[in-house]
């Protein structure tokens, strides 16, 4: 069964552009086009579409409003944001709105193919560009290790919140009752200072490295 992909994109030149990113792809099929973040929900709600393609950038409705809208409404639809905004504020907002990827208008044909394909599979994507900007380039790029102590453990749920698995997915994975998965996210919260699963998955791909993270969007 082909991906069934949407694309919303306010500029023609940049959907024109997307579209022939994609056309090396067999198993893609682009089903539909939007160039608002409202025509990107309205589109997707008639067509049913695997994944939609975001720009952050639209008039109308954002495209962070619009993945925040698509994923409470078709909680099964992947939604990547494709921008050339590169900035921590909008990518740490595609997060919290529940994007499943974030990637840099400058990726390639192969690399845009493989992140659809890979979010299909249940990961979040970021391409390269987006990983050094999270990662920022003080940082030390060999380890990555983060500032605070977690036992290994605790280390596997992070990094297995940052692919964007429920605590019952993590439960499976890790052979724990989804009780137990609960009481170590509220423990890892509490150790990081954050109070959600946004602000795990932020903490993961600050230490993106060290967790092994987001590597499938390169």
């Amino acid at each position: 069964m082909p991906i069934k992909v949407i694309i919303a994109d306010d500029h023609e030149i940049s959907r024109i552009g997307i579209r022939r990113l994609l056309s090396i792809a067999p198993d893609i099929d682009i089903i539909g086009e939007a160039v608002d973040g409202q025509h990107a929900l309205e589109i997707s709600r008639s067509k049913k579409p695997d994944v939609v393609l975001l720009d952050v950038l639209m008039p109308n409705v954002s495209g962070i409003e619009a993945a925040q809208r698509i994923k409470a409404e078709l909680r099964e639809v992947c939604v990547i944001m494709l921008s050339a905004a590169e900035d921590e504020k909008s990518i740490e907002r595609a997060m919290y709105a529940g994007a499943d990827g974030y990637l840099s208008k400058e990726v390639s044909s192969e690399e845009l193919v493989a992140a659809i394909r890979t979010v299909i599979l249940g990961e979040r994507v970021f391409s390269r560009s987006i990983l050094n900007l999270l990662e920022g380039k003080a940082q030390d790029q060999k380890t990555n290790e983060p500032p605070v102590t977690l036992t290994k453990r605790e280390e596997e749920i992070v990094t297995l919140v940052a692919k964007g698995l429920t605590s019952q997915d993590i439960a499976k994975k890790l052979f724990i009752s989804p009780r137990t998965v609960e009481t170590h996210r509220a423990r890892i919260m509490d150790k990081l200072g954050v109070n959600n699963a946004a602000g795990l998955v932020r903490f993961a791909l600050l230490h993106a490295t060290y967790f092994n993270v987001g590597n499938n969007g390169e």
